[in-house]
């Protein structure tokens, strides 16, 4: 039996992008940032703090969504996330937004 061949899909370019913005020192390593990213973008880095705790950084930033869940289960207020707009994006023809202009 012969594969045919399977072109993969396009990636597709999201219209937002994120990233997220630690404060080191205040970071006290619980790990709730890591654990309930949703995009699983975040991990602890190998390097520490000046009080020894390791803090959160990107290991997958091109998955980051921005949606600031980290910063919203952070006690600390050590992290946040943040969305912009991808300048890869391009929108499909003919498809309208939501002021009206294509």
């Amino acid at each position: 039996m012969e594969q045919a061949d399977v072109k993969p899909k396009p990636k597709k370019v999201l219209k937002y992008l994120g990233t997220t913005f630690v404060k080191t020192e205040l970071c006290k390593g619980c790990g709730f940032c890591i654990e309930f990213c949703p995009t699983k973008v975040l991990e602890f880095s190998k390097a520490f703090n000046s009080k020894g705790y390791h803090y959160p950084v990107m290991a997958y930033e091109e998955l980051c969504n921005g949606c600031d869940l980290c910063g919203l289960y952070c006690p600390d207020f050590a992290i946040f996330g943040v969305k912009y707009n991808n300048p890869e994006y391009k929108p499909a023809a003919g498809a309208a937004s939501k002021d009206g202009q294509v």
